[in-house]
């Protein structure tokens, strides 16, 4: 079941836990994703707190919101680049996406697969996707005070083999959010050294939120097709006929 958009912009936008959640996760996306220059970037779920860093150089950036969520204006103070859609009916075209962000759209869905198989539909050749979801392991996903304890948390096995199942190749993943999900001063204050030490003692500590990085594999077509048309190419160096006598 997916959250109600007030809900998450509340969350996001308007409290202290929110806007550290948004700062880890979105540093550690840029670790991975600096740049977009020239692409075709889009999120969905509600993956606008990642977005804002692509919108100076990326060739387009497209906020996707499903119906069962609810949409807002984004970005605040520019020309509105946020759709609502269907959840597993995308307005994109075929192959046209070069980098996706899939936040609080996967582990929310009531319908995985065909959730997939859209994100598999629109990512381009040499596209990337990023999954970014609650750890099962992590205090976020045991937390009903954010967004992260919703939905079906995973653990980065679960999310890598469903992600082959749907035709993705995992390139690499992170784990992020190491810091307690609570809104106490303290943590707050502290929130960037949990950070750091999560980051270095990650095989011990288990994020909040894990993030994995996938390209789109497409495989070669079955059949005779394109083997049979050049098993002999060129015929004209082929041996003429013997020419009977008249």
């Amino acid at each position: 079941m997916h959250l109600d958009v007030q809900d998450l912009r509340n969350f996001y936008y308007r409290s202290t836990l929110g806007r550290a959640a948004q700062k880890a996760v979105r540093n550690q996306l840029l670790q991975m994703w600096p740049e977009a220059t020239g692409q075709t970037v889009v999120g969905f779920g509600f993956a606008v707190p990642l977005l804002r860093p692509y919108l100076a150089d990326a060739r387009r950036v497209t906020a996707l919101m499903p119906g069962p969520q609810g949409v807002m204006p984004w970005p605040a103070g520019m020309p509105n680049l946020s759709v609502l859609c269907e959840e597993t009916q995308w307005p994109i075209e075929t192959g046209h996406v070069d980098r996706l962000i899939v936040m609080h759209g996967l582990e929310t869905s009531e319908q995985p697969t065909a959730l997939l198989e859209e994100c598999w539909r629109v990512l381009g050749p040499g596209g990337k996707a990023m999954f970014i979801v609650p750890n099962r392991a992590g205090l976020w996903s045991r937390s009903d005070e954010t967004p992260f304890g919703f939905g079906r948390p995973y653990t980065l096995g679960q999310l890598e083999t469903q992600l082959k199942l749907h035709h993705f190749m995992p390139e690499r993943n992170a784990s992020t959010l190491y810091q307690p999900p609570s809104p106490r001063r303290f943590w707050r204050k502290t929130g960037e050294l949990w950070e750091k030490m999560g980051a270095s003692m990650s095989v011990v500590v288990s994020g909040g939120v894990i993030m994995v990085e996938v390209s789109k594999r497409v495989h070669a077509p079955l059949g005779p097709g394109l083997k049979e048309a050049v098993r002999r190419p060129l015929k004209v160096l082929s041996p003429s006929p013997a020419t009977e006598p008249a």
